[in-house]
């Protein structure tokens, strides 16, 4: 609501009570302030500014205003047009009021009228026809049209005179200073096109808070515009930051959080991020995770990004179903193609990647060709793990792809069909679907020299004692230097004979009597109290060999306490004389 200071002929009565006692004639003067809403005024626009209209004054009114001075007498009180809280004040006056320039502050203009009391809060009265309206009633009353007169000049400015007596705390008045004109030296035009937003703000509140606002205005580049421009940023998101610098209050959600957090970040306020960052884990979803791992990586947030990669290998398949999969970047791919521990099958990560290679295609505005999917996925196509498939997956989907050239698809099959496999352009090594720490447990305490093949397997049957994956064995190597082997390792269930895990690869050895890793395509199940057999066939040189064998092997996970416990025992057949004492597959390797 605006104050206006009014000089009325003497036809205009201050009150009914003064037209009693023949006042009536007298040149009045009236002082109106009013407290509807904050400071008396009525919330600040953030849209373009425009003069008020009355018919008292134009919106050139503000240029200059007239007030009178001498003895006053203060009425107050319902029968004057006011509430509780209401004062109206008239004095007489003799003589022309002085000038005073418009834009000076509410005290100063109070110092020209003489004897004001220090806490004046009022709502206006100009007639008696408005004796019994409310507050509120008297604040619309405040900008009515008045009376023509030669003598009458309206003033509308916001009146600020003692709010801070409202405000108990710091807070508080930083708080009500928010989005608020009252006692702005800055503005920002923020955001562009039709949705620009003139938003007031304060250089010292901004300054206290922001390092970047600090420099701003403070620094040795300061700027002195009074309106400044910014289009990169969201209003709401802005808003959001200005809220916080005044008063502590996060105002997020999700459709606000990632600009608020591009705006924290812009203007360094770390806290702010922080909250961002907080409510982004909170609202971490299988649906959403390609996506916020964007964000993460775009703003530089390690740990927002870890997380979201982490709830990519829990919900994998989920994740690459979401919608928001094909939107991401290729180096965001690429970061999740690479991963070890990712909880799909690698023909289903193949299909992900073409349909983001549809997307992408359309993105840069190329036919969706084999060879224009290919171009675009670049090194994500390498990440992809082939031979890692079955060759029935293999066949019936990146073989008849076109994606692969003829080359690639050839070496593959031949990776899947004959011993030994050649060599091939993509990466063969296991993804690891389980969480946790890797465990490995050996089985021999010593190590000999001089172990034989000749196409028979070397077996051991192992039991546990709790639920745990086997995901690779640790192997021993040739006694005659660097050598490669060709193996395939398995580990079948005793009772039914079944296959519940099988690889067929190769490792390269030093020469050393070190175990070397052989890992399965995917994590075994291993049940307790139920009785498996580890099976490695290899193809090479004599190798180192283990003695002393235990019966009894215990892991004791340091972090917990937890005990895994394996025994083992001889396998009945063909085993190539391993045995529980001595022979090969000296290490399990697994997670709990």
């Amino acid at each position: 609501m605006r104050c206006c200071v009014c000089l009325l002929q003497s036809s205009l009565q201050c009150s009914p009570s003064k037209m009693a006692a023949g006042e009536s004639n007298t040149r009045s003067s009236c002082l109106n302030l009013s407290n509807s809403g904050p400071l008396g005024n009525a919330p600040p626009s953030n849209g373009t500014h425009s003069s008020p209209a009355s018919n008292g004054g134009s919106a050139g009114a503000n240029s200059g205003m007239n007030r009178s001075a001498g003895n006053t007498n203060p009425r107050s009180g319902p029968e004057n047009g006011g509430g509780a809280d209401s004062a109206v004040r008239c004095a007489p006056s003799t003589q022309n009021p002085p000038r005073q320039a418009a834009g000076q502050s509410a005290a100063a203009a109070h110092g020209a009228t003489a004897g004001a009391a220090s806490n004046m809060t009022a709502t206006s009265s100009s007639s008696s026809s408005s004796s019994s309206s409310s507050a509120s009633d008297a604040s619309a009353a405040a900008v009515s049209s008045l009376p023509s007169s030669p003598a009458s000049v309206l003033v509308y400015r916001e009146p600020v005179y003692n709010w801070q007596a409202t405000k108990s705390t710091v807070k508080e008045r930083f708080a009500f200073l928010f989005n608020n004109e009252v006692l702005s030296d800055v503005h920002f035009l923020v955001g562009k096109g039709m949705g620009v937003q003139r938003i007031p703000a304060h250089r010292f509140a901004l300054a206290v808070g922001s390092a970047v606002f600090d420099a701003m205005f403070n620094g040795g580049m300061a700027t002195t515009s009074t309106e400044i421009e910014l289009p990169d940023v969201e209003p709401a998101a802005f808003l959001a930051l200005l809220k916080f610098l005044y008063s502590d209050e996060v105002q997020i959600g999700p459709e606000t959080v990632m600009t608020t957090l591009y705006t924290a970040k812009k203007y360094a306020v770390p806290a702010l991020e922080a909250h961002c960052v907080e409510f982004l884990k909170k609202n971490l979803r299988a649906d959403n995770a390609f996506m916020l791992l964007t964000q993460a990586r775009l703003f530089d947030e390690p740990q927002l990004a870890s997380l979201c990669l982490e709830n990519i290998d829990k919900n994998t398949a989920d994740a690459l179903a979401a919608e928001g999969f094909t939107d991401v970047d290729l180096d965001t791919l690429v970061a999740v193609l690479e991963r070890d521990t990712l909880g799909v099958r690698e023909v289903r990560l193949f299909g992900a990647a073409v349909r983001w290679a549809e997307a992408e295609t359309q993105r840069q505005q190329l036919q969706p060709t084999p060879e224009n999917k290919r171009r675009v996925l670049g090194k994500a196509l390498t990440l992809i793990r082939f031979p890692l498939m079955t060759i029935e997956e293999f066949a019936a989907g990146p073989a008849q792809s076109g994606i692969l050239t003829d080359r690639e698809v050839v070496s593959l099959f031949l990776h899947f069909t004959v011993n030994p496999k050649p060599h091939v352009e993509f990466i063969d090594r296991p993804r690891c679907c389980l969480r946790g720490k890797e465990c490995s447990i050996t089985r021999f305490s010593q190590v000999e020299s001089r172990w034989g093949y000749s196409g028979t397997s070397d077996r051991i049957r192992f039991s546990v004692n709790r639920r745990i994956f086997v995901v690779g064995f640790g192997l021993y190597g040739s006694i005659h230097g660097p050598t490669d082997y060709q193996v395939n390792i398995q580990i079948i269930h005793t009772d039914s004979n079944t296959v519940l895990g099988q690889n067929d690869t190769g490792f390269s050895c030093d020469g050393t009597a070190s175990t070397f890793r052989v890992m399965f395509k995917e994590p075994v199940e291993i049940l307790p109290s139920v009785n498996y057999i580890a099976c490695a066939t290899l193809k090479g040189p004599d190798s180192h060999y283990g003695t002393k064998g235990m019966r009894k092997v215990t892991h004791e996970a340091p972090a917990t306490g937890t005990k895994t416990c394996f025994t083992f025992c001889y396998a009945a057949g063909n085993n190539n004389g391993t045995s529980v004492e001595d022979g090969q597959i000296p290490e399990v390797i697994f997670y709990t």
